[in-house]
């Protein structure tokens, strides 16, 4: 019993150094990772500290205070004056119309398209991908003079639809590519399984490829809707009546009309940025469960 006893604490010490010394390198290596993402967070976060600062200011303290002083008093003000010149429930809604259609549009759009490309495998799949690339890497500025041509000739120039069909395309383009891609390596044995108990195209989309995609597509339809919702320059020439415009356009318009009222400028950001916010917090844990499961896949 003698030998069996001392083998143990002769062995410890010579086994519990290296961890030692890993654990240590690695604490140090976190905190360093830590310390740059607290700097990159603060450097993003700036810009909306400003604003919220300067947002809540009257005129005569932003001009003798500056804009990094703290407010002293909660001045409204300049968000219900915004509110009312520019009827920003309106532009509310017309920014949640056409970035909820554009999400849900292009989401279905792209599972259609990637089902036939991934899946169904036609004929030139590599060719088709690729044109899909292409198209969403064009800037908007080249597309813009084609699409007002034909926009204008079928009578949609100046009407929210014209803008949802046009942001469809667009972002069906990226989602298409995209789901091609995962679709291309979907598991052979579900499809063949299905086949065999005599599933036809619709029901092996509906009910075996849709139900393992819906982690990707609900990430989809988070990014469709944030893009579209941030979109300004396709919705500032489209949209001429001031009825059909959207937030962004409206902030733009403030900004040429009012460009040294940097308190109403302020209030004006807060209130777009609002929006965008509260949906990415409603549907944060959806986007994280999508990524993790696509990473897990």
């Amino acid at each position: 019993m003698t030998p069996t006893q001392a083998e143990p604490r002769a062995a410890a010490p010579v086994e519990s150094l290296p961890k030692r010394a890993d654990r240590h390198h690695r604490g140090a290596t976190r905190w360093l990772v830590l310390a740059l993402l607290i700097a990159g967070a603060a450097v993003v976060l700036f810009p909306f500290a400003i604003i919220l600062l300067n947002a809540f200011k009257s005129p005569a303290e932003y001009s003798t205070a500056g804009p990094l002083a703290l407010p002293t008093e909660l001045y409204l003000d300049g968000m219900i004056n915004f509110w009312k010149q520019v009827n920003f429930g309106q532009k509310l809604w017309n920014s949640f119309m056409i970035a909820g259609s554009v999400a849900v549009l292009a989401v279905v759009v792209s599972l259609f398209n990637a089902y036939a490309l991934g899946i169904g495998r036609v004929k030139g799949r590599l060719s088709i991908i690729v044109l899909f690339l292409i198209a969403n890497m064009l800037p908007h500025e080249a597309l813009i003079y084609p699409l007002y041509y034909m926009s204008n000739q079928v009578g949609l120039y100046n009407t929210q639809l014209a803008v949802i069909l046009i942001f469809t395309v667009i972002q069906s383009a990226f989602g298409t590519y995209l789901l091609a891609s995962v679709f291309g390596t979907f598991p052979k044995e579900l499809l063949e399984a299905a086949a065999l108990d005599g599933a036809s195209k619709w029901q092996v989309l509906w009910r075996v490829v849709f139900p393992i995609s819906r982690p990707t597509l609900s990430v989809l339809f988070v990014f469709f809707f944030i893009w579209t919702w941030n979109e300004f320059f396709i919705p500032l020439i489209f949209l001429i009546s001031n009825d059909r415009q959207t937030v962004p356009v409206a902030l733009g318009v403030l900004q040429g009309e009012r460009l040294m009222d940097a308190t109403t400028t302020s209030a004006a950001a807060l209130l777009g940025v609002i929006p965008a916010v509260i949906f990415f917090l409603i549907f944060q844990r959806t986007l994280a469960r999508g990524i993790t499961a696509g990473a897990v896949k």
